[in-house]
């Protein structure tokens, strides 16, 4: 991690389960104080408690509806008023798992305003806090389906191919400004997040699923080497560098003055 924000209060979505949680003991015991935010506040006190008496640091609990806009809009506002705050966990999200074709509408919309609108919001905040002071670290959680959208139902995957298209983004405008920003793409991970949105884990293939700790642990060693995007299941990761550079070399060839060749006089 950014060694500017080794014992900086770190603020976390997503809190009170799974993988929010277990980033909030992770961090806890990485010398951070906390900020744990979840609509959940009985699950929230339970985390916060534990890691108080386990851990000694201070861990405040911020129970929050993050599709609610006055919610957002105040955790907004303490992101970029409060100095002592220096890493921001991007986890809060929802899944749909029914095909577009069979999914309600208003479940999708509710999906994109927390997995996208939210996390926007929240990481944009960040930056323009943590920039100036030239310290920081954000760390946004999307999903492998960013890089797959046929695998699963296609709103929740290109909610994540958003988060990963920001991430990058902001990469690059942060660049030498002593604030880090990394993307982390889970697999399947044990979580409660399969049953809320209908999905069985019994469904999932055992040797796909991982488990929540095991893929925080890799995204947080995945920090720790510096990497702007950690894929926790992936072997090889010279196949990502490969993607990565795929797409670099067809960079300069996407916006030119003329149509390719292949569709001159086509019509």
């Amino acid at each position: 991690m950014n060694q500017k924000a080794q014992g900086m209060t770190a603020l976390v979505t997503g809190a009170s389960t799974g993988i929010g949680a277990l980033y909030a003991d992770r961090l806890a015991r990485r010398g951070h104080d906390l900020i744990l935010v979840a609509r959940d506040q009985a699950r929230l006190d339970a985390v916060a408690a534990r890691l108080r008496a386990e851990t000694g640091r201070a861990v405040e609990v911020l129970p929050a509806d993050l599709a609610d806009d006055g919610a957002l809009r105040g955790l907004e506002a303490r992101l970029r008023e409060d100095a002592r705050i220096g890493v921001l966990v991007n986890n809060a999200g929802m899944a749909v798992a029914a095909p577009l074709l069979a999914a309600d509408p208003g479940r999708l919309e509710a999906m994109v305003r927390l997995n996208v609108v939210a996390a926007m919001r929240l990481a944009v905040a960040a930056a323009q806090a943590f920039a100036p002071r030239g310290e920081g670290t954000i760390i946004n959680i999307a999903s492998v389906l960013a890089l797959v959208p046929e695998m699963f139902n296609g709103a929740y995957s290109g909610t994540k191919a958003f988060v990963l298209n920001l991430t990058q983004a902001l990469q690059a405008e942060l660049a030498g400004r002593g604030v880090r920003v990394q993307a982390v793409l889970p697999g399947a991970t044990r979580t409660e997040i399969w049953d809320r949105a209908g999905t069985a884990l019994s469904a999932l293939p055992a040797q796909m699923l991982m488990e929540a700790a095991e893929m925080v642990d890799a995204a947080l060693a995945g920090l720790d080497l510096g990497e702007a995007v950690t894929l926790p299941a992936l072997p090889d990761l010279a196949q990502w560098e490969a993607f990565q550079a795929a797409r670099a070399a067809m960079g300069p060839n996407l916006s030119l003055n003329h149509p390719a060749a292949r569709y001159r006089g086509a019509a």
